[in-house]
C-alpha cells in the first residue's frame, strides 16, 4: 500500500514538474511573435531614414509607444520582483524593441529631443534597477523608490489614454490625468507615512502591476473603437500581425495559469481574445481575410485553450479543467 501511493504520489509530482517546465518554455517562446510585431516596423522605418524621407515617420504615433514603454516597464519591474525569468525577458524585448522604434522617430525629429532624453533616461535607469534587483543587489529603500515612481506614472497614463480615446467626442483635456496624479501621490504617501492598514499597503503596491496590464488591456478597445468609427481603416490592419499578437499572449496564458497569477492571467487571455482574435474576426467579417484564414485561427485558438485547461487539471490532479480557473479567482 505504502509503495503504490508513493508511485501515485511520484505520479503527481511528475506531471506538475513537467507541465511546470513547459509552461515556462511557452511564456520564453512568447518572445519569437512578440519580436516579429515589432521588427517590420523597425525594418521600414529604418529603411525610410535612409532614404531620406523623415515624413513617413510621422505617421508613427510617438505618444502611443511611449505609453507602451511604460506598460513594458512596469510589467517588468512586476515579473522581476517574482523571478519569472522567461516574462522578464519577454518584457525586457518589448522595452528594447519600442526604444529602438523612438530612436528612430527621434532621429527623423518625430519626437521632440526633450521627451525623448526624459524617456532615455528612465529606459536606461529602469533596465539596470530592475536587472540588479532581479540579482539581488539592490537595496529595498531603493527598489521601493522605483516602484513609488511606476505606480504614479503608470497610474497617471491610464486615465489620461481612455479619456484620450473618446476624442472628440469628448473634450480634449488633462483632467483624468492630473487627478489620477494626484490621488497616485497621496495613496503613495499615505502607505509610506503608516496611515494605511497592511491589507491597504499590499493595495497601493499591486497598483503599477494592474495598471500596465489595464493600459496593455485598453489597446484592443481603442482599436475596437478605430474600427468601428472608421470600418474602411479595418483594411489596413494586417491579420498576420493580429495572428502573432494572438501567439504571443497565448503563449503565456498557461504559466499564469500554473502559478495562479490573476493579472498576469487576465491581461494576456484579453489580448489574446480581444486584441489579436477580436480583430482576426472583425477583418473576417470585413471580408479583409478567407474564411480558411480565420477557421484555423479560430480552431487553434480554441484547442489552445483547452489544452492548457487540461494539462493544468492534470498537473495538479484535479478532476475538473475549471477547477483551475476557480483557484485563479478565489483561491484553492
Amino acid at each position: 500500500m505504502l509503495r503504490k501511493l508513493g508511485s501515485a504520489d511520484f505520479g503527481k509530482s511528475k506531471a506538475y514538474e513537467e507541465w511546470d517546465s513547459w509552461t515556462a518554455k511557452f511564456s520564453g517562446a512568447a518572445n519569437f511573435p512578440f519580436l516579429m510585431l515589432q521588427l517590420p516596423q523597425i525594418i521600414l522605418n529604418a529603411q525610410n531614414l535612409m532614404a531620406g524621407n523623415k515624413t513617413a515617420l510621422s505617421a508613427v504615433p510617438w505618444l502611443g509607444m511611449l505609453t507602451g514603454l511604460l506598460g513594458n516597464l512596469s510589467l517588468l519591474s512586476y515579473f522581476a520582483k517574482k523571478k519569472e525569468k522567461e516574462a522578464v525577458l519577454v518584457q525586457t524585448l518589448g522595452v528594447i524593441t519600442t526604444y529602438v522604434v523612438l530612436l528612430q522617430l527621434r532621429m527623423a525629429e518625430a519626437m521632440p529631443l526633450q521627451h525623448f532624453v526624459a524617456t532615455s533616461t528612465i529606459v536606461l535607469m529602469g533596465l539596470a534597477l530592475n536587472f540588479m534587483n532581479y540579482f539581488g543587489l539592490l537595496t529595498a529603500t531603493i527598489w521601493q523608490l522605483w516602484e513609488d515612481f511606476i505606480t504614479v506614472g503608470g497610474l497617471s497614463v491610464l486615465p489620461q489614454i481612455m479619456w484620450s480615446t473618446f476624442v472628440p467626442y469628448v473634450p480634449n483635456c488633462i483632467l483624468p490625468g492630473a487627478t489620477a496624479f494626484v490621488i497616485a501621490v497621496a495613496a503613495i504617501v499615505m502607505a509610506r507615512t503608516g496611515k494605511l492598514s497592511e491589507k491597504g499597503v499590499n493595495f497601493v503596491g499591486s497598483i503599477s502591476g494592474w495598471t500596465a496590464t489595464l493600459l496593455f488591456m485598453w489597446m484592443p478597445v481603442s482599436q475596437m473603437w478605430t474600427n468601428f468609427l472608421s470600418p474602411d481603416n479595418i483594411k489596413g490592419l494586417s491579420p498576420y500581425t493580429m495572428v502573432l499578437a494572438m501567439m504571443g499572449n497565448g503563449l503565456m496564458i498557461p504559466r499564469a495559469l500554473f502559478i495562479r497569477d490573476l493579472m498576469w492571467f487576465t491581461g494576456s487571455s484579453w489580448a489574446t481574445l480581444l486584441y489579436g482574435y477580436g480583430n482576426v474576426l472583425c477583418l473576417y467579417i470585413f471580408n479583409c481575410t478567407s474564411k480558411g484564414f480565420f477557421v484555423a485561427a479560430t480552431l487553434g485558438l480554441i484547442s489552445w485553450i483547452g489544452l492548457t485547461l487540461w494539462r493544468d487539471a492534470v498537473a495538479y490532479g484535479q478532476n475538473s479543467p475549471f477547477r483551475s480557473l476557480k483557484e485563479l479567482v478565489v483561491g484553492s
